[in-house]
């Protein structure tokens, strides 16, 4: 039984992974991969999609620069409180400003709570070929404007703790990546 107690009064780290990269690059689907593994060993995962946040936790925001930042900050507010409470929080969102991203590193630091920054960084022409939800064909057609990486700017990490290409690695070989930079930095 104190075996059990111990186990039980041992806190987990939490964390907050931040894979940011073009629409169709494959942050989600490693996203997905990573908290499957993760979660299979025992730890408490979230995975906190783009899109679900766009229309659960930031309905109304459209796809200005100001609108962009407010979403990053509501989405890194919410991974931080979770990460604080033991949980590995992964974020396989855009955010394609540097500025955005800083601010959700900054507020972790603040919190005293760790934090990752994963570019995964795919070429615009593949993901304009894998075009998962079909904004590339959408923006060619001239049906939307403001599509990030190609008529919207992407300020890329210059220093991401993880750098994932996509187009040289399968998915589970992406995954393994950054779990191994988990175990690295002694958060898995």
């Amino acid at each position: 039984m104190a075996d059990q107690e111990n186990q039980m009064s041992v806190t987990e780290q939490g964390a907050t992974v931040w894979l940011t990269g073009l629409p169709s690059a494959g942050k989600t689907t490693i996203a997905y991969a990573l908290a499957e593994r993760l979660r299979g060993e025992g730890h408490r995962v979230e995975v906190l999609d783009g899109d679900e946040i766009r229309e659960f936790l930031s309905a109304g925001l459209g796809f200005s620069r100001e609108d962009r930042h407010t979403n990053v900050q509501r989405i890194g507010f919410v991974a931080e409180l979770l990460a604080s409470h033991g949980v590995k929080v992964l974020v396989p969102v855009i955010a394609p400003y540097a500025d955005s991203r800083e601010a959700v590193r900054k507020r972790h630091q603040t919190e005293g709570t760790a934090y990752l920054e994963i570019h995964v960084a795919t070429p615009v022409e593949v993901c304009a070929e894998r075009d998962v939800k079909g904004l590339y064909a959408k923006q060619a057609a001239g049906e939307i404007s403001g599509l990030t990486g190609v008529d919207d700017p992407y300020e890329a990490p210059e220093d991401p703790d993880l750098r994932i290409e996509t187009h040289r690695q399968g998915v589970q070989e992406s995954a393994a990546a950054l779990r191994a930079l988990l175990s690295e930095r002694g958060l898995a």
